[in-house]
């Protein structure tokens, strides 16, 4: 996971919040075109479901967590199905923590797609593993959404997915609808259980907060008057800006050289 030494800040209307780098992720959210990925985003992060479709290019998000006074960071990037960015995608890849692969149970080339996207991951990681001898799980959710939909309309049977995890226990498989808010919950309580990070940080289980609290959100004794049993806070950073292409790679850069080392060490392309 993120490791720089520096403090990663945060900063929203009149507020500025500094979240350590060790409790800093980005979660990937990787499939093919129309399966819901940014449907499974927005339901993470609002609680609601868009009818209307929009192709993603690629959208960033922020969210920011207070639990029992420590802060946390997740960025959330939700990518293209058409990927026509190849060095991109690489590129996010190698920079994700946690990753959530999407496809429809009512599409079998998005079922195909999604297969071809963990062997890429699984391949980038490696080679960024070796590189920096990192020993650092990789947790993933493969997720079958749309199972809302009529059974005569599936394509893909449950076992072929799960054979897919099978092999890895940190890997998992779950059928969601987007739509219906089925599963998307325990979807995520799992793939954060996976990444040892705080089970609050799943949509049902922290208070949800705006910018307006931001002055007081890191404080270790920030409490909501009405919620005194809760002690998880969440907050969407509306202004959350993607890291540039280079800082991207310069973090990528900064991993695979060795601390005090003068010449560059062999690097995982993007290309």
């Amino acid at each position: 996971f993120q490791d720089q030494a520096m403090m990663k800040t945060m900063s929203g209307g009149n507020c500025t919040l500094n979240v350590p780098a060790k409790n800093s992720y980005r979660m990937v959210v990787l499939g093919a075109s129309r399966v819901g990925k940014s449907s499974i985003v927005s339901r993470f992060l609002n609680g609601r479901f868009e009818d209307q479709y929009t192709p993603t290019i690629e959208d960033f998000h922020r969210k920011v967590y207070n639990i029992r006074g420590d802060m946390y960071q997740l960025d959330i990037l939700d990518t293209s199905g058409n990927h026509p960015f190849p060095a991109m995608r690489r590129l996010s890849i190698l920079t994700g923590d946690v990753f959530i692969l999407v496809f429809s149970l009512d599409n079998r080339e998005s079922f195909d797609e999604v297969k071809r996207l963990q062997k890429q991951i699984l391949e980038v990681k490696s080679c960024l593993k070796n590189k920096t001898k990192e020993s650092a799980d990789l947790p993933m959710v493969i997720c079958g959404n749309k199972n809302d939909h009529s059974e005569i309309f599936r394509k893909v049977r449950s076992d072929e997915a799960e054979n897919l995890v099978s092999s890895d226990e940190n890997c998992a498989y779950f059928e969601v609808s987007a739509k219906k808010n089925t599963n998307v919950d325990e979807m995520f309580y799992v793939l954060f259980s996976m990444a040892k990070l705080p089970h609050e940080m799943s949509p049902a289980l922290h208070r949800k907060i705006s910018i307006q609290y931001g002055d007081t959100f890191q404080q270790k004794s920030f409490r909501m008057r009405r919620v005194k049993d809760m002690d998880a806070y969440g907050m969407i950073s509306p202004f959350a800006r993607r890291p540039s292409v280079n800082s991207d790679l310069k973090y990528i850069k900064s991993k695979v050289l060795r601390e005090g080392q003068s010449r560059e060490r062999e690097k995982c392309t993007i290309q």
